[in-house]
């Protein structure tokens, strides 16, 4: 698997930013413009792999201090299934070794909700893969996001609303 580094809208190509348009509910996604001016402003660690020429799939991480958020993370949806976010999972998580990460996701317990098997399988996913839960919720419009984390440290809803704040010094989403 080759990672690629995405550090401005020029290094992207059009499978990447259709992965990117495809794979989040549109109320999860921040614009494609707006995403790749925070990649520059805010440093964020864009990455893309890839089978040779073919795109698999990309993470988006936000590095910080005390933990780094796991901001987007797609493979591509005939892909699925197959190990691959397995292997990028494991390839992420040992490049930020002995640091922390926390991640949101659709909560598995909010009902109703459109994808129930989806959420659960996400959850499993995470589960299997060391995340544990924090406790945390966050409510975006009306979808209940729970906040998973891996690694050393406790994460609070403080930390949540110091992170969202930093993000709110680059772009809105109000």
């Amino acid at each position: 698997m080759i990672e690629r580094k995405i550090t401005s809208a020029q290094d992207c190509d059009e499978q990447l930013k259709r992965l990117y348009q495809t794979a989040f509910p549109e109320n999860e996604k921040i614009p494609w413009d707006d995403l790749m001016r925070l990649v520059e402003e805010m440093h964020l660690d864009f990455t893309a792999y890839y089978d040779g020429e073919a795109l698999i799939g990309f993470t988006i991480v936000y590095p910080r201090p005390s933990f780094s958020w796991f901001w987007y993370f797609a493979v591509k949806e005939e892909l699925r299934g197959k190990g691959l976010g397995q292997q990028i999972l494991s390839q992420l998580i040992e490049r930020y070794k002995g640091h922390s990460f926390v991640l949101d996701i659709e909560s598995s317990e909010q009902n109703p909700c459109p994808n129930p098997e989806q959420r659960h399988c996400r959850r499993a996913f995470y589960l299997r893969n060391g995340f544990h839960d924090t406790n945390v919720y966050r409510w975006y419009d009306d979808i209940e996001m729970t906040i998973m984390m891996i690694g050393p440290g406790e994460f609070t809803i403080q930390d949540w609303d110091e992170i969202t704040a930093e993000l709110r010094q680059h772009w809105t989403w109000d």
